[in-house]
């Protein structure tokens, strides 16, 4: 479909006003949401994080990538919601209480939900009350915490313990990242998972989803 294609290319050069257009258009045409997703947004998302994994792209692209997506699902997501369609899987995700850089955490979101997945961004400086008020409220399959300070590191520890103590730790898989974090302290804080990029985070999430 030369739409499909056109979103593809679209999303893969960081056009978001093509991506917008391109989606109106298809939309017009008849195209259902899914078939968009899952022909042009999925397979452009896995090629961004191909691209970057390569240092072909880096993170200008992936923000650029990120934002063509998004033009193209602000579109979708009404649409989908009216007709009943879900994505495969929902997703928390925040930077953790105490830090305020969101760059990396933005990333990680982006490619989450061009790759299928429906995403609740929680922001930066998230407390650990305010992860459980969210997995209460939005049920996710999974939480997904970024922190880029050391010291801010213990907040993930923290908000572990927390959906523990609130009873739902275990209907969540907990992922983390972060320029500091490494998977042995993944494994310390109890986290059912590490990534050190965004590509590597979507894989996971594929990953444990195929697995339950």
């Amino acid at each position: 479909m030369a739409q499909s294609k056109e979103l593809y290319e679209a999303i893969l050069n960081g056009d978001s006003k093509k991506a917008h257009a391109v989606t109106q258009a298809a939309i017009e045409a008849g195209t259902e949401p899914m078939t968009l997703i899952s022909e042009s947004m999925v397979p452009a998302m896995d090629e961004v994080g191909r691209l970057f994994e390569e240092e072909e792209y880096f993170v200008p692209e992936l923000l650029l990538a990120g934002r063509a997506m998004k033009s193209a699902m602000e579109l979708l997501r009404p649409l989908m919601v009216a007709s009943g369609q879900k994505l495969s899987a929902r997703v928390v995700i925040g930077t953790v209480k105490g830090d305020l850089h969101d760059i990396g955490k933005n990333i990680v979101a982006s490619m989450l939900e061009g790759s299928g997945f429906e995403v609740i961004d929680l922001g930066a400086d998230v407390s650990a009350e305010a992860f459980v008020a969210a997995v209460e409220e939005r049920k996710p399959q999974f939480v997904c915490m970024s922190a880029l300070l050391t010291v801010t590191m213990p907040a993930m520890k923290t908000t572990i313990d927390a959906l523990q103590t609130a009873g739902l730790r275990t209907r969540v898989k907990v992922l983390v990242g972060g320029a500091p974090v490494t998977s042995r302290y993944a494994k310390e804080i109890g986290a059912d998972g590490y990534s050190e990029n965004a590509s590597g985070a979507v894989g996971l999430v594929r990953n444990l989803l195929k697995e339950a």
